[in-house]
């Protein structure tokens, strides 16, 4: 089918976005694609379309667990069929996973990065007719990069496996260096394109505001900018601080961040999209792969640590092409905590190593052992026990990661499963005396086809709606099938875990490579003063320096940020400049009065434009203002 068609069909659109229909032709053609699409300008579209133009499957490469399930589920419900291999699946789910890849019809296969070098993908790969590589967010892959995450670096090693495979590489926002980095990393052909599309976002008003109550400006801005919103925080405390806050004043709000249950984000995202809640006051763990157009307002409550950051979560407004504010709420206090943040997120070798010590001691993991086990890791039990600050930890794990030391899931959700492990015959008799459990069994069976010979994920909020159940109810009765033998019934998991990618070291084995971590903190730092000048200039097109930053050179002063607004109304024409000098002079003739009083007498006149001319007519030494404020013409 023709791309144009497949687009109407499948998304409903008549035409492409600005560069996705050349993407999309490239990538046809065979080259590998760099894209660089900023938020809401259609990623997905670049591979998902190319990818149903072809025979064969697409294979998404994706770090995220809820955006690979996000975009399955989307993809399912348009009439495409897409499988999902990610952290937390069993043995048995990923091998169905897989050979429903190398031999049913689907069209997609998401897969996180570490998943690549596993025995058991590489054991299926050269059954799995893969047409085209899709890395998504693919600034992962450079340690030069905001967001470097190891794993990214093992998509390479595919190109052994698929050498005529194209690859496409997409992200929203990499700078020069980056780019070039994600090109080599992924070893790009000689002939291989670069899209960028341009970062201007002609319709969204940037400004920044340095204020002392916070939450004064934050109520007074929801109140003026109708429609939905989100104000992003610095910490999940803060969400609910500032949620409960907004509710106080009667407007619809809550709050969301990694750390509440998987239902209960589900919840609060579908209710903050179908407009039920109109503000989500929320981590940076919110919004990837969220699609809603018609956001009017993001507030950032606190200062992001890079421009990358700010663009992506200040780009989820104004999608629609509507009229759409991004707000920067910041003191001098945020400044200096931002700052600090180079020291502390680039710990010393010896803390690093310490941390490194104190984690394996926390797991009980003996030397020389450890290589490919999952630990369950509570960072606030590991703090608490070893004296250890949370902040200092959780970076110098980090810096273990990108090391390639360990791979630490922050949240690591494991669904519940099932799987009948008695025989039909017994099931039968089972039922026929235990009638309490019945809606249950009937439930299951029903829900979940193959849940008598697979273990099968399942959702009890989804099943206890089915059968009118109680969800309390529900769970006591599926351990109540446990414990008869009837189920094997996992609960679902959630808890950050620890993953070993070599064996634990002696403490003299143990070298960090300073040489690109120095470098890393280099790049950090000048990331941070970037950000900060943002924020704190008043002078600059805020939409020229953001689309400067990432080497978008052609942008124009946008005329709606708050720099372009103030230098508006600072700009004199001349009829207005020779009507305030007449005034001036027509006001100071025979007299000699205050400053204050000038201005008293000038309230018809803008004070930006009033002193503009004061000022010139001082230094053409028309007017004198001596020390004690007495204004004269000389």
């Amino acid at each position: 089918m023709h791309i144009q068609q497949l687009l109407k069909q499948y998304w409903g659109y008549n035409n492409f976005r600005p560069l996705q229909q050349q993407i999309i032709e490239a990538v046809l053609q065979g080259k590998d694609v760099l894209a660089l699409l900023p938020t809401g300008g259609g990623k997905s579209i670049c591979f998902q379309v190319p990818a149903m133009a072809n025979e064969g499957i697409c294979l998404v490469i994706s770090p995220l667990i809820a955006l690979m399930k996000d975009q399955v589920a989307t993809l399912k419900n348009k009439g495409i069929p897409a499988l999902c291999i990610y952290s937390g699946m069993s043995f048995i789910e990923v091998k169905t996973t897989l050979q429903n890849a190398a031999y049913g019809n689907y069209k997609f296969l998401y897969v996180s990065p570490e998943r690549l070098e596993t025995a058991m993908f590489l054991e299926f790969l050269p059954a799995i007719n893969i047409s085209l590589i899709a890395v998504d967010e693919a600034h992962c892959i450079s340690q030069w990069g905001y967001d470097f995450r190891p794993p990214y670096l093992r998509i390479a090693a595919l190109r052994a496996h698929l050498p005529n495979t194209p690859i496409i590489a997409l992200t929203a926002s990499a700078v020069k260096t980056v780019q070039k980095d994600i090109c080599d990393k992924l070893e790009f052909k000689p002939s291989h394109q670069v899209f960028q599309q341009s970062f201007d976002r002609p319709n969204l008003s940037y400004s920044a505001f340095n204020i002392g109550s916070k939450l004064n400006k934050l109520l007074q801005i929801i109140q003026n900018v109708k429609g939905s919103a989100i104000v992003y925080c610095k910490s999940r405390k803060q969400t609910k601080e500032i949620a409960d806050f907004i509710s106080t004043n009667n407007i619809s709000a809550s709050f969301y961040h990694a750390g509440l249950s998987n239902d209960e984000r589900n919840k609060r995202q579908e209710d903050w999209i179908n407009n039920k809640i109109r503000i989500i006051a929320c981590t940076n763990a919110f919004g990837m792969g969220i699609d809603k157009p018609d956001v009017r307002l993001v507030i950032h409550f606190s200062v992001p640590d890079c421009i990358e950051n700010y663009y992506q979560e200040a780009g989820r407004a104004g999608r629609d092409g509507k009229r759409a504010y991004a707000v920067l709420l910041y003191n001098d206090n945020d400044i200096k905590d931002l700052q600090a943040q180079v020291g502390i997120r680039f710990p010393s070798e010896k803390d690093i190593k310490n941390t490194y010590t104190c984690v394996m001691n926390f797991l009980q993991i003996p030397a020389g052992s450890g290589e490919g086990n999952s630990y369950d890791f509570d960072m606030a039990a590991y703090t608490t026990a070893f004296k250890q600050p949370i902040l200092a930890s959780t970076y110098a794990i980090k810096t273990l990661e990108q090391e390639n030391v360990f791979c630490f899931n922050e949240v690591f959700f494991k669904p519940s499963t099932v799987l009948f492990t008695c025989t039909k015959e017994t099931l039968t008799e089972f039922e026929a005396n235990n009638t309490q459990l019945d809606l249950v069994i009937k439930g299951l069976l029903r829900s979940y086809e193959g849940i008598f010979d697979n273990v099968t994920s399942i959702n009890e909020t989804k099943l206890a709606s089915f059968i009118n159940q109680p969800i309390a109810l529900l769970k006591k009765q599926l351990i109540q099938l446990a414990n008869w033998g009837i189920i094997q019934y996992t609960p679902q998991k959630e808890k950050p875990q620890i993953t070993l990618l070599q064996n634990r070291m002696y403490a003299d084995s143990f070298v960090l490579h300073l040489h690109d971590y120095l470098a890393r903190k280099k790049i950090f730092e000048d990331r941070v003063n970037q950000i900060i000048f943002f924020t704190t200039n008043n002078s600059n097109c805020r939409s020229k320096f953001i689309a400067a930053y990432f080497n978008d050179v052609h942008v124009k002063a946008c005329g709606i940020c708050d720099n372009c607004i103030a230098l508006n109304e600072t700009i004199l024409s001349k009829e207005e400049f020779d009507f305030i000098k007449n005034h001036i002079t027509a006001v100071l003739t025979n007299n000699e009065i205050t400053i204050q009083q000038l201005i008293a007498l000038s309230v018809a006149i803008k004070k930006e434009k009033f002193w503009k001319v004061l000022n010139y007519l001082q230094d053409e030494k028309t007017v004198h203002v001596n020390k004690h404020g007495i204004v004269n013409l000389k």
